[in-house]
């Protein structure tokens, strides 16, 4: 029997990596001679570098950058198998994860050191790039990431002006005269699931502000810069990001990505799954297991196991779920390929409880769902449903 295990990760408390390890484990103490294909993902967020470079025998190079709210922090991008794509979080430089609770506040955070990564990879010769947007701090509509690339913002008096997406309201001109040319010689693909526009009510700031420390006068002002931004982009580009799908990602990255870089957007976990040789590994395969830290009713919306699934089901293969949490509106994610979904808690007990033992808790729920799933198989019973 062969079983494809391919979770992403339990964010807080285990890499999709280790969840894979764990579900193996599992697998193989109800199964000792199941053949395992292990392939830890990502959807374009946390884990994409790991994923990517793991599954390819990539590197990883680690470079000092400026953090989102100005400070030092080791960051690092990928360079997949093949020594010519690299693969850049933009989270590691100017993630959320960066800034204690009390301490974010998006008027202030800067994608700077995304660019210094970019920089980065441009002095090291690469020129195929993978960009995965998720977990930002920012809402500067890229205007750091595009800062350390040479590209200079001008207020009224012809000064830079500083960081943060409250800077933006005082920009009044573009400088693009020393703006990275390598950039136009390059290929960017940018890793997003999110389609929000820049603005508006389903903008970044109104969607996406208040998770980074935006308050609903924040949020206000956040959405006035970054239309003021946009406005003053499509003068200097004759290209207009203010609704454009995707231009919201990270704070409006994505919009940065397609004003000024030769970029294509595309869904995470489709890149992943390209790069890792999924659908490859799926022939032969009787059953996929993969997971997350919550399934619910987001899930389907572009999240990694739902690609997952989706790949399995055009090959007819079964796809069960190990969440750290089952919440509400998973019936829809049956009709796309999930067979079964599984909570890996063991009881009621505390949040940091069920964080710290998610690792057992995964191997003792693998090693419960396999022997489940072979005793259907061996009486020949469908394998549908959830079972807890």
């Amino acid at each position: 029997m062969k079983v494809v295990i391919a979770p992403d990760s339990f964010k807080g408390s285990l890499s999709a990596k280790d969840a894979a390890a764990a579900i193996e484990k599992g697998i193989l103490l109800a199964a000792p001679e199941t053949e395992t294909v292990l392939i830890p993902i990502a959807d374009g967020g946390e884990g994409t570098v790991d994923s990517l470079t793991g599954a390819t025998h990539g590197t990883i190079h680690q470079v000092t950058v400026r953090g989102p709210l100005g400070e030092e922090v080791t960051a690092e991008y990928g360079v997949l198998g093949d020594n010519v794509t690299c693969v850049i979080e933009m989270a590691s430089a100017s993630g959320l994860y960066l800034i204690a609770p009390a301490s974010r506040n998006p008027l202030l955070t800067t994608t700077y050191g995304t660019g210094q990564l970019i920089k980065h990879a441009l002095d090291n010769g690469y020129r195929e790039f993978i960009l995965a947007l998720g977990g930002s701090a920012t809402n500067d509509g890229g205007s750091g990431m595009l800062q350390a690339l040479g590209l200079q913002l001008l207020d009224e008096a012809g000064h830079a002006v500083g960081d943060g997406g409250q800077a933006l309201a005082r920009v009044r001109s573009i400088d693009s005269a020393q703006f990275d040319a390598r950039i136009q010689a390059s290929r960017f693909t940018i890793a997003s699931d999110v389609t929000n526009p820049l603005i508006g009510p389903q903008g970044a700031s109104a969607v996406f502000g208040p998770q980074k420390g935006a308050t609903p006068a924040m949020v206000e002002e956040l959405d006035q810069a970054l239309h003021h931004w946009a406005d003053l982009i499509e003068t200097h580009t004759g290209i207009a990001i203010h609704h454009a799908p995707s231009a919201g990602a990270a704070g409006g990255l994505g919009g940065a990505f397609q004003a000024f870089f030769p970029s294509v957007v595309r869904p995470g976990i489709e890149i992943v799954m390209e790069k890792t040789n999924f659908h490859a590994h799926l022939q032969g395969a009787n059953l996929v297991i993969t997971g997350e830290g919550r399934t619910d009713a987001q899930t389907a919306s572009g999240k990694a196991p739902m690609g997952i699934a989706q790949a399995a089901q055009r090959r007819g293969v079964p796809v069960f779920i190990m969440s750290g949490s089952v919440g509400d509106g998973i019936e829809s994610l049956y009709a796309h390929g999930v067979t079964s979904i599984h909570s890996i808690m063991d009881g009621p007990m505390p949040l940091d409880d069920a964080m710290r033992r998610t690792e057992p808790l995964l191997v003792r729920k693998a090693e419960q769902v396999l022997r489940t799933y072979l005793a259907g198989v061996r009486g020949g019973g469908g394998v549908t449903g959830e079972w807890e």
